[in-house]
């Protein structure tokens, strides 16, 4: 099983940046569909961007022009770029890695254990 670690969240004020990285382990990174994922106090974890094996990606409307997703293989790491960042977005923010399927054999996906992020003054 593919394992998640998330790391550069924090607190930041309205407008301002931050880079998330999401570290994963093995070889086979590169043959995950991945995603970042984000649960504010209160309301229900919400897809914020997701990112195929082949670097496709898609954005939830609320971040789409200020948030960018981006995956190293090489590194067999993933990155949420996020600028120009409200109040709104404060949550804890977690990487997903989705069950791929290769031949007969069906390898499982994972969570990591997020990380939080506060956009606040």
């Amino acid at each position: 099983q593919i394992h998640l670690v998330e790391s550069g969240g924090g607190l930041v004020q309205p407008g301002g940046s931050l880079r998330l990285s999401c570290a994963a382990s093995g070889s086979l990174f590169n043959i995950y569909n991945m995603a970042w994922y984000r649960q504010a106090p209160g309301k229900q974890r919400e897809l914020v961007a997701f990112i195929t094996s082949s670097s496709n990606t898609n954005y939830a409307d609320s971040v789409k022009g200020r948030f960018t997703i981006s995956r190293d293989n090489a590194k067999y790491t993933m990155f949420l770029q996020m600028n120009s960042l409200k109040p709104e977005d404060t949550a804890v923010y977690y990487c997903k890695a989705d069950p791929v399927s290769i031949g007969s054999m069906t390898l499982s996906g994972s969570w990591g254990q997020g990380t939080q992020v506060t956009v606040s003054l």
